[in-house]
């Protein structure tokens, strides 16, 4: 029965298609779906927690999206069958549903974020929470079994005691949610922030000018109502309001046109910093303000760098596509260590907070995505808070007349850097995305020039010397039959000398599309 909703699952979240209009992309999460995952999320819940149904509080959030209200309504018919109290929150940001399991005024048992992250319009999918965090893979996974199996739902919790109960609307039996407010708290928690690490008053951001790019995402709110309020010049923020058609550029820090967009804006303008948000605010990216981009190594390195003012020798955890330079910068110039973990982001938080049990200090958890966790923020990935972060240091160093280019000034840059997609055309995609990974490392070993990176922890990472130097990853995708290849060179166009040769090996297999 778990094959009826397994492909809606992507890692630890769960995604599907919930509005018509593109080819090939049948519905597949609607408001029927939505319900019987509301059911399988409080059976999960009820059991995690010890708690009967109907002793649960739970919270829902969304972002623009237009599908957002019709899977509000299917998640608010299976919450209202079991009598949950549930908060509505309407337009919300993905950390700040996390927030209502903490903040003292609502103390949710669960939560659940309606998003598709940076995902196209059509897209929509769910994030859970509890007080310990965001769900892993394997929460989802049984929440869906959960869902996917009526007899299994009446065994362990019972014939829903509401059914036949619901209220009318419109015609139709729905039950209604619990209006409330999450993000006036939430921008209250951030300016806090902002006053107390800047000591400099209650506008510690007077005389700045500070561009925010919401993509029309749900971020819009950190430019009007956390910067505007501590005096900051918003002026040349641009698409702000939320639009769930997404219409003047994908909102997402690792899009080229968005952050050629945000850069443009910030060196017309003249601000002093730029700020870009994903569509559900838990991931950010900067810009200079000489227009340079303050995204992938450098959001790590930047990132890294506040941690390090506080927590000296911290191991700094990160996904697989982290440079040699990052390396370099995070342990020569700030003392730091670095694990290079593996792609996703809950691999990443969970390995930091595998280090810390195990006895070692690891403050932060970051992928080249900008998804970033502190230890000191609950270890979730949260964009405004690490723009909350630059921001404050931002306003010290304004304060010197200094920029914020001035803290990862040192690092340096790969010269050429590539990213190739090859389609993974064998029906059982994975074991053979497995063969040709055991084969390069045997290919990698035998031949002179390359070298095995070691210790490596997802795909083979291997660094080449010679006419081709540089490195290269070759990695199975987390969810798609691809395998995704990440080239970096030292030396301008070295990118393909290097692809040259990994291609060299990939071309005899024949089940391996172009890329």
């Amino acid at each position: 029965m778990f094959k009826k909703y397994s492909k809606l699952q992507n890692g630890s979240d769960i995604r599907g298609v919930s509005l018509t209009g593109v080819p090939g992309e049948p519905l597949s999460l609607r408001e029927d779906e939505a319900r019987e995952i509301a059911i399988g999320f409080v059976i999960w819940l009820s059991e995690k927690l010890g708690k009967k149904p109907e002793e649960l509080v739970l919270a829902i959030g969304r972002d623009p999206r237009t599908s957002g209200p019709r899977l509000l309504d299917g998640l608010m018919d299976g919450f209202g069958l079991y009598d949950c109290r549930v908060y509505d929150f309407g337009l919300a940001s993905t950390p700040a549903m996390f927030m209502a399991t903490v903040f003292p005024e609502f103390q949710c048992d669960g939560t659940v974020m309606i998003t598709a992250s940076h995902l196209p319009y059509n897209r929509n999918g769910f994030k859970f929470f509890t007080v310990e965090g965001g769900l892993n893979k394997k929460d989802i996974t049984q929440i869906l079994k959960y869902a996917s199996d009526k007899d299994l739902q009446i065994e362990k919790i019972g014939q829903p005691p509401m059914e036949g109960k619901q209220t009318h609307r419109l015609g139709k039996l729905v039950f209604e949610a619990e209006p409330a407010d999450i993000m006036t708290p939430y921008c209250e928690h951030l300016k806090q922030l902002i006053v107390e690490g800047a000591g400099m008053g209650e506008q510690p951001l007077r005389g700045m000018k500070i561009t925010v790019d919401a993509g029309n995402g749900g971020g819009g709110f950190y430019a009007t109502r956390v910067l505007k309020p501590l005096g900051a010049d918003i002026s040349s923020s641009q698409f702000l309001e939320p639009d769930g058609m997404f219409e003047n550029h994908a909102p997402n820090p690792e899009d080229r046109e968005a952050m050629n967009s945000i850069s443009l804006k910030v060196v017309g303008s003249g601000s002093d910093l730029g700020i870009i948000f994903d569509t559900d605010v838990d991931r950010s990216a900067a810009v200079d303000s000489r227009g340079r981009e303050i995204a992938r190594n450098g959001i790590v390195a930047m990132a890294a760098a506040l941690v390090a003012e506080d927590h000296p020798g911290t191991t700094v955890v990160t996904d697989s596509i982290t440079s040699r330079q990052l390396t370099e910068f995070l342990e020569k110039e700030l003392g730091l260590r670095h694990l290079r973990f593996k792609r996703g982001y809950r691999n990443v938080i969970n390995k930091a907070i595998e280090l810390n049990e195990e006895g070692t200090d690891s403050q932060l958890a970051i992928e080249t995505s900008g998804h970033a966790a502190l230890k000191e923020n609950y270890f979730l990935d949260d964009g405004a808070y690490l723009a909350t972060k630059i921001v404050i240091k931002a306003a010290k160093l304004f304060a010197e007349g200094r920029k914020i280019d001035s803290v990862i000034d040192k690092l340096e840059n790969p010269a050429d850097e590539k990213e190739l997609r090859i389609p993974v055309l064998a029906e059982d995609f994975s074991a053979y995305g497995d063969r040709v990974l055991e084969d390069l490392k045997a290919y990698a070993k035998a031949t002179e020039g390359m070298s095995l990176e070691e210790p490596n922890y997802e795909g083979v990472r291997i660094n080449f010397t010679g006419d081709a130097s540089g490195w290269c990853l070759l990695r199975k995708s987390l969810h798609d039959p691809l395998l995704p290849m990440n080239i970096a060179a030292d030396e301008k166009g070295g990118c393909a000398a290097i692809q040259k040769k990994m291609m060299d090996f990939l071309n005899q297999y024949e089940e391996l599309g172009d890329a």
